[in-house]
């Protein structure tokens, strides 16, 4: 079982919050043989396809490693920067801009650790981070504000199968979502104010999620619920009429029929009917990555203007925005309730006085360290 070394193990040490931020990953680099790899990692997870395990496993190996890597490879060198993925740049930014945040709030001591889903740094790494930093109690913040078992579940099995492996696990708790959460969604109103006050507004706005199979929503997952309150809360921040904005389902694959509607059909449609202008948020995406700024911003927005459209924009992500940092700080302030972090300066007066106290009783006892 996994603990410290008896070594490492002091009596006075002093306990951590321990906050493991989120995302769902990126490959090591645009490269087909680093892309094969996270592919294989990401599509093998149960969660994601939900096939029975030998007949997948054919499909995936035999089939989709073999072709997709080469596209997709493609696809993240026309996104990559001088920093690397652009999901993990953001994310990186948004973990140190939370442990500030959060410090500046009075809360801790706390230590941040980034995780991916799949890929690095993995959720392995950032638990024993947590674990170096002696986090005793540790929250868990998946990036994706609408539940899906897809996303937020399948962080829960990746924390909990690494717990399995200790021998003390620290207090546990979990953000299962922030859908509706009203800094959240405030967040999202002000970065489409702020760019119609650059840019102007236009004639539609899509709000494009990323989709999941029908059959997972019939079967129960409450994502596509949580999407449209999401949009609804936003448009009602924005005094929007219901004609004037619509929700859309991005980046399915394979045959199978996914929540629509879809985006691309959507804007193909609306170009060919006339439609002018539109203007796309992805409220779903924390960080901007693949899918919003090759999959909107280039392929679906020459969809839209291919079919006769004439201004399409992105509006990006939350990114690392004060807003968004703020929203994230809120929701980890929610969720700590009642454990002594939530306070740091009751909590270092009364931390201090324990941890001498745990040494004297633990040296008249015969402990050396």
């Amino acid at each position: 079982m996994k603990y410290r070394n008896e070594s490492e193990f002091r009596h006075d040490d002093g306990e951590t919050l321990g906050l493991l931020l989120v995302n769902l990953g990126t490959p090591d680099a645009p490269s087909v043989a680093a892309v094969r790899r996270y592919l294989a990692e990401f599509l093998s997870d149960p969660r994601v396809i939900e096939m029975p395990r030998a007949l997948w496993m054919i499909i995936l190996h035999g089939i989709i490693l073999r072709v997709r890597p080469k596209r997709s490879a493609h696809a993240y060198s026309q996104v990559w920067t001088d920093r690397g993925s652009p999901l993990l740049d953001f994310a990186r930014r948004q973990a140190a801009a939370l442990e500030s945040a959060l410090a500046e709030r009075g809360i801790g001591p706390v230590k941040v650790a980034l995780a991916m889903r799949y890929g690095n740094p993995s959720i392995v790494s950032g638990l024993e981070a947590l674990h170096s930093a002696n986090a005793h109690r540790v929250l868990v913040l998946p990036l994706y504000p609408q539940y899906s078992a897809t996303t937020t579940a399948s962080v829960f099995d990746a924390v909990t199968e690494e717990l399995r492996r200790w021998r003390w696990i620290p207090e546990l708790r979990f953000v299962n979502q922030y859908h509706d959460h009203p800094a959240y969604i405030e967040a999202l109103a002000d970065s489409v104010r702020e760019h119609w006050a650059e840019h102007g507004q236009a004639e539609r706005l899509l709000f494009s999620f990323h989709g999941i199979p029908q059959d997972y929503f019939r079967g129960g997952d409450p994502y596509y619920c949580h999407c449209q309150k999401t949009a609804r809360l936003v448009a009602e921040r924005l005094a929007l009429p219901e004609e004037t904005w619509q929700v859309g389902f991005q980046s399915r694959v394979g045959t199978k029929e996914w929540l629509k509607p879809y985006t691309d059909h959507l804007l193909k449609a609306w170009g060919k009917e006339g439609l002018e202008s539109v203007q796309v948020l992805c409220p779903g995406f924390s960080a901007d990555c693949l899918e919003t700024l090759e999959e909107i911003a280039v392929e679906n927005r020459a969809y839209f203007l291919g079919s006769g459209g004439k201004n399409f924009a992105y509006i990006p992500a939350l990114n690392d925005r004060s807003d968004h940092v703020q929203a994230l700080t809120e929701i980890v302030g929610h969720h700590i309730q009642g454990w002594p972090e939530a306070n740091a300066d009751a909590h270092a007066s009364t931390l201090a006085e324990e941890t001498a106290g745990r040494w004297e009783r633990a040296r008249r006892l015969g402990a050396e360290a």
